[in-house]
């Protein structure tokens, strides 16, 4: 029997004891897409942001034909497939979700979103942030989320205040010497 409604048919645990082990790896299983914004919180962008994220959008709308074509028969290209396609999913949903915001004035005397703001720290050194989307975060670029721990720190900071900030090596004091 194995439906609860007392009809003769077959479970869904029986039906794998009849298909073939290699089938398992027809579909790729991909983790779903974790979200990066808390439950609520908008997706702010900059122009840039959002221009570089359709613009990857296209790229990857480009190459996904021959890959389709490829992966009829070929599990590395079905994988490579199902992983573009995810891509392409979270960048749609972002940008579907975003709410664009115009770059900051440029006599601006408080570090808004969007901002590339200069800082130096209790030794003299000073280093460069720019405050972006969480989807346009790069750290290799000096562009760190508005949700960051550093952004949080330096949002609303005047040209000239002093901001406390615990780097994992310990905390230190920023002064804002530059926004741009």
């Amino acid at each position: 029997m194995g439906c609860s409604e007392g009809k003769v048919g077959y479970s869904k645990d029986m039906s794998k004891a009849f298909t073939r082990e290699d089938d398992a790896d027809d579909e790729p299983v991909l983790p779903a897409p974790v979200p990066l914004l808390p439950r609520g919180t908008k997706n702010l962008l900059t122009p840039a942001g959002a221009e570089r994220l359709r613009g990857e959008l296209a790229r990857l709308g480009d190459e996904r034909p021959p890959l389709f074509t490829k992966a009829a028969a070929d599990r590395d290209a079905k994988r490579e497939l199902a992983q573009l396609d995810q891509r392409i999913r979270q960048l749609q949903v972002s940008l579907a979700q975003a709410e664009v915001v115009p770059p900051p004035q440029a006599d601006a005397t408080s570090v808004q979103f969007g901002a590339t703001v200069t800082v130096r720290d209790s030794r003299g050194e000073e280093s460069v942030y720019r405050i972006v989307g969480v989807d346009e975060a790069d750290f290799a670029r000096n562009e760190v989320s508005w949700l960051s721990p550093i952004a949080k720190a330096l949002l609303n900071a005047k040209l000239g205040q002093r901001v406390t900030f615990k780097f994992p090596k310990g905390a230190t004091e920023l002064e804002v010497v530059r926004i741009s």
